[in-house]
């Protein structure tokens, strides 16, 4: 019969070797993180940058230890549905996504963590129960409700030209999380004094008509809301404002380096960067809905001088003083 000294000793080298054990499994896996993107590879290489930095920060190394599946649907928002479900098809550890894909991602999946890089006000919307206990198995980084960000970028147009009486919006209607922003902006011009006009579409497909619908109501001005959809359409947007020399204000900083005047927002490389302390929270065995919904804590005003030449408008001293960055 074993001696009692014996049995406790090979008892504790089992119980050691499990953990040592699956943390040697753990080091050895290749963690497989699907990324599905509203847009395109090259219309979200600087987020996606960001995104990879901070999967290298945190010690993941690409084809060494997590592999990246990329689906993008190019603007379409039909397309997000089919390329969740393949994500899920291929069994992907986390899904990481943004805008519309977040909800396209929860109807295709209730078990797969999702990790939301950037997304409207997740309570309003249902993904989330609360940003403090999100429940289910999505959490992130959320915009909120964007309460006066987009009565902000309403001010600061108006004192980057301050003759403007009519501003169009550009309104997404099959994009939930426009809506509020919208309610802020409606709210910021009946205090300044200023008409809207606010063009509906929905979808990429339809934004080149609304910005010609836009241009038969004689706007001064244009606002451009957080919108996946707009934001893959950006060229057609600041060729629109060119032609028409329209001061517009954007929700990224991308479009105004791309040729946009202006733009007020959190700043969305700083969001995709931190989406992946979630990533890595998941994979270490984190679940969802314990850990809370984060919001931007980092907001930017950019200015492109050029663009502001090209359509005739002197930025007042003190607005540019305000800036984090000028284009010239």
């Amino acid at each position: 019969m074993m001696d009692r000294r014996r049995f406790l000793a090979s008892t504790g080298a089992v119980l050691l070797a499990a953990p040592l054990a699956a943390q040697a499994e753990q080091a050895d896996r290749v963690f497989r993180i699907g990324v599905l993107g509203h847009s395109s590879a090259s219309a979200s290489a600087g987020r996606i940058e960001a995104f990879r930095q901070g999967l290298r920060d945190l010690g993941y190394v690409e084809g060494k230890n997590v592999a990246l599946e990329y689906r993008w649907s190019a603007g379409n928002q039909d397309r997000l549905p089919e390329l969740a479900k393949d994500l899920v098809r291929r069994k992907v550890d986390v899904i990481v996504t943004h805008s519309v894909g977040v909800l396209a991602a929860k109807d295709a999946t209730t078990t797969i963590p999702i990790v939301m890089a950037i997304a409207g006000d997740p309570v309003a919307t249902g993904l989330v129960a609360s940003l403090a206990r999100p429940g289910g198995n999505v959490t992130g980084l959320s915009l909120g409700t964007e309460d006066g960000l987009s009565g902000k970028r309403l001010q600061l147009l108006t004192e980057a030209a301050p003759k403007l009486s009519r501003v169009g919006v550009l309104w997404n209607r099959a994009n939930p999380g426009v809506a509020s922003q919208i309610a802020d902006i409606r709210s910021a011009a009946s205090i300044l004094g200023v008409r809207l006009q606010l063009v509906e579409f929905r979808g990429s497909d339809e934004l080149k008509g609304a910005l010609a619908s836009l241009a038969a109501t004689r706007s001064d001005a244009l606002i451009v809301p957080a919108d996946a959809a707009a934001f893959q359409q950006r060229a057609h947007v600041i060729a629109f404002t060119a032609r028409n020399r329209l001061p517009a204000i954007y929700a990224q900083r991308e479009t105004v380096q791309d040729g946009g005047l202006m733009a007020y927002a959190s700043s969305q490389i700083d969001l995709w960067r931190r989406a992946a302390t979630y990533v890595d929270k998941v994979l270490k065995g984190a679940k969802p809905g314990d850990l809370p919904v984060e919001l931007p804590t980092k907001f930017e005003l950019v200015i492109n001088l050029k663009t502001a030449k090209a359509l005739g408008l002197t930025i007042p001293p003190a607005l540019l003083a305000q800036a984090d960055e000028v284009i010239q």
